[in-house]
Formats: structure tokens, C-alpha cells, sequence
């Protein structure tokens, strides 16, 4: 007989969590977030629903919505094993989705919040623990928003005057880049096409040209090949833990891969084509194939740990080991970078290696290649860019190096 449990998400936790159903039957069970929060204190494990307490004077309606969810997730099984459908935990989901659904849309409205939570509960199911922690970063600013100016989000009130007071709040009392906000409106968007498309939200003021996504340029620095060979010959032989980082690093700077890539290379991603190496990868980040020509540094660098690269560091902890590295091969320019907040702008001045992170070998491979006559299209078919704008904004030519490079072309000589 199938059975539905009610437990708590975080029954330790030091304020409200999320309530959830377990279904079990057929040897087989559903995960399910009722939406529902509480805080342990109040919670009977025993009964599997609110205590009766003067404390929470709303347990009436509370465990009324608890057994309504029971009822459903009855009511869903039998309809589905009457129609002789295959019940798996996902058929069972999309099931109670529409049966509650129903309730929802003609109740009090929906919280916002309290729908990302449940949202994203369903997003680690088929997203990348990366793309998660951007749901979440959103979730944790809007909730901070909420409280600092007093006011419940809901669907209804994501409008133009919201775009706006949630811009002050994450550039001028948070003091956040205007990139920053302009991510946690794309990631806000992402959201709420998705409720929009589950018939959830009904409310289209975030599609508005108003409320755009704000993408500035901002300044990043890359590696000459000068400044790679001068981290490629430094004696690092007293200091093996920045030989190994500085290996790997240069590994990225030859081949354009990124962090999660560069760090987890292995002897069966060289191949050997018309007696030419070739480094054939599947990306972790987009899942596409990429297959990069080896540059000779690369071979040696190869050949020096017999194809056993070294094991990968904390992106973190190679960033920190990655400026010590630059302070040693004297990677010393003084570099000026803008970001701007609002319509503050931030200079910060600092010497080049300060500056060196494991997304700089991306940057470097891609300027160095440009500048030295690779085709774009080529470049792109490594870096992954989808459009030749988009690649241009990635590249780092200072006017000084475009005309240099525009110096060698037929037009002006």
C-alpha cells in the first residue's frame, strides 16, 4: 500500500524549513517539496504535522494543507494506476504539479521565494551544482531585499518599480557592480519563464525593454608570450607545489580550455593525427567537443609527467598559488582596472601578477592566437563563442596592439 511520510528538509535547523513529502510505494518513492516551512520547534516527528500550540496559532491550516497534499498525491496514484500509465516518480511529480496547481492558482498569491525554493529542489534533478549556486545567490539577494524594504515578493509585484528599487538596493546600499545586478536579473528572467511556462505566473512586466539586462565591459587582463615564456623558465625546483600549478596553468594558456578542463586532462585525450598530437576533450561546462592542436610547450610539459598531469587543485587555491607565482617570474606591470557600480567608478591599481587567476590562461590563449594571425573562427571553435561580437569583448587589445596588428596587414602597407 503506497504510504506518504511528511519530514523536515533540515530538522535541526535554527529557523523555518521546508516540509517534505516522501511517497513510497511499488518499491519506488517520490522526493516532493510541499512549499510548506516551519520551524522544528514546532513539528511532532510522531504525527508528521504541526504541533497544536498557542505558539503557532495557524496550525489548523496548516496540517489542513498538509493532509490536502496527502489527499492529491492519493488522488494522482489511483488516477494514474486506473489509466494503466507507468508510475515513476517523475510521472507521479508532473501529476501532483497539476492537481495542486489548481489550488494554488485560485488561492492567496504565491510567493516568490517560497516558490524558488521549491523551484530550485526540482533544478538539481537536471542542472549543474555551477548553475544551482546562481538560483541560490538570486534567492539569498531577493529574500535580503524583502526584509530591508519591508515588502512581500510576490508575482504581482515583479514590475518596473520593483527593477528599479531592487537596482538601488544591489548597487547603492549593497554597493554591488552593475554587472552583478545585471546576472541576477538574467538568472531572475530565467525564472520566471519558467514559472511563466508552468501557467504559474501570469504577470509579463519582466518582459519589458525597461527591464533589461545590464552587461557592461569590464577591464581583465592576459599574459604575453613574453610574460608566459618568463613562467615557463623560472627555476621552481625549491618550490615544487608552484611548479605543478604553473604547469597546468600554462597548459590552460596553450589550449584555451577552461579551469574544469585544463585541471583534468588524461592520456586519453591525446591523440596522434598524420603524426601531429591533438588533445580531443568533451567540455564540462557546455558538453561540446573540442579538439585543440598541441603546441610544442604543452608536448613537453606532457612528456615531463609521462601524460600523469598533476592532480588539480581548488580553483581558490590555485588563484592564491597563481599571483605568488607571477610575484616570482616578476609579472610586475603596474595595471590599472575600472569596474563601475552604479555610477561609481572603482580604479584599482596594482602590479599584473595581483591580477593572474586561472581564467586569465583562457584570455591569454585567446588574445595570443588573435594576434598572431589565427582566424577568429578557428579560435572560436575552441573558446566556444557563438558569435564573432560576442569573441571580440573576450579578446584584450589595448588600441596600441590593434594597430600594431593592423600594421602588418596589405591595406596599409
Amino acid at each position: 500500500m503506497p504510504e506518504a511520510k511528511f519530514v523536515l528538509k533540515e530538522p535541526s535547523a535554527t529557523e523555518k524549513t521546508l516540509v517534505y513529502l516522501f511517497y513510497n510505494y511499488s518499491n519506488q518513492r517520490l522526493k516532493y517539496s510541499t512549499g510548506e516551512r516551519i520551524h522544528p520547534k514546532f513539528w511532532n516527528k510522531t504525527k508528521q504535522r504541526v504541533k497544536e500550540v498557542a505558539q503557532f496559532p495557524e496550525y489548523p491550516e496548516f496540517n489542513q494543507r498538509l493532509k490536502n497534499i496527502e489527499t492529491a498525491v492519493n488522488t494522482c496514484y489511483r488516477r494514474l494506476l486506473n489509466d494503466g500509465k507507468v508510475i515513476t516518480p517523475d510521472v507521479l511529480r508532473k501529476e501532483l504539479n497539476v492537481e495542486l496547481d489548481k489550488e494554488r492558482l485560485t488561492s492567496k498569491p504565491i510567493d516568490l521565494i517560497e516558490w524558488m525554493e521549491v523551484e530550485i529542489e526540482v533544478l538539481k534533478l537536471n542542472r549543474k551544482p555551477r548553475a544551482i549556486k546562481v538560483y541560490e545567490g538570486l534567492k539569498n539577494h531577493l529574500k535580503n531585499f524583502s526584509e530591508s524594504r519591508r515588502c512581500k515578493l510576490t508575482f504581482d509585484s515583479i514590475t518596473i518599480e520593483f527593477y528599479e528599487q531592487f537596482q538601488d538596493y544591489l548597487q547603492n546600499e549593497k554597493k554591488l557592480l552593475n554587472n552583478t545586478f545585471g546576472k541576477q536579473i538574467k538568472t531572475l528572467k530565467a525564472l520566471l519563464n519558467i514559472a511563466t511556462e508552468k501557467g504559474i505566473n501570469t504577470n509579463l512586466a519582466y518582459k519589458s525593454k525597461l527591464f533589461k539586462v545590464i552587461q557592461e565591459e569590464i577591464d581583465h587582463i592576459y599574459l604575453t608570450e613574453e610574460e608566459l615564456s618568463a613562467l615557463y623558465e623560472k627555476d621552481l625546483s625549491n618550490k615544487p607545489y608552484l611548479d605543478r600549478v604553473r604547469d597546468l596553468f600554462l597548459i590552460g594558456c596553450n589550449t584555451g580550455l577552461r579551469f574544469s578542463d585544463f585541471t583534468q586532462l588524461k592520456k586519453e585525450n591525446l591523440y596522434v593525427k598524420n603524426g601531429k598530437f591533438e588533445f580531443h576533450v568533451i567540455t564540462v561546462k557546455t558538453n561540446e567537443k573540442v579538439v585543440i592542436p598541441v603546441k610544442s610547450v604543452v608536448k613537453k610539459i606532457w612528456d615531463k609527467y609521462g601524460g600523469e598531469l598533476p592532480r588539480g587543485i581548488s580553483n581558490q587555491k590555485m588563484n592564491e598559488y597563481l599571483k605568488e607565482l607571477g610575484k616570482l617570474a616578476e609579472i610586475d606591470t603596474i595595471t590599472i582596472l575600472k569596474k563601475k557600480s552604479g555610477k561609481e567608478i572603482r580604479e584599482r591599481i596594482c602590479p599584473k601578477y595581483e591580477l593572474i587567476t586561472t581564467h586569465t590562461a583562457r584570455r591569454s590563449f585567446a588574445t595570443n592566437a588573435y594576434l598572431s594571425g589565427v582566424p577568429a573562427i578557428s579560435i572560436m571553435k575552441i573558446t566556444g563563442h557563438r558569435t564573432e561580437s560576442s569573441f571580440m569583448k573576450y579578446l584584450k587589445l589595448s588600441p596600441e596592439l590593434n594597430a600594431q596588428l593592423l600594421s602588418n596587414h596589405a591595406f596599409f602597407n
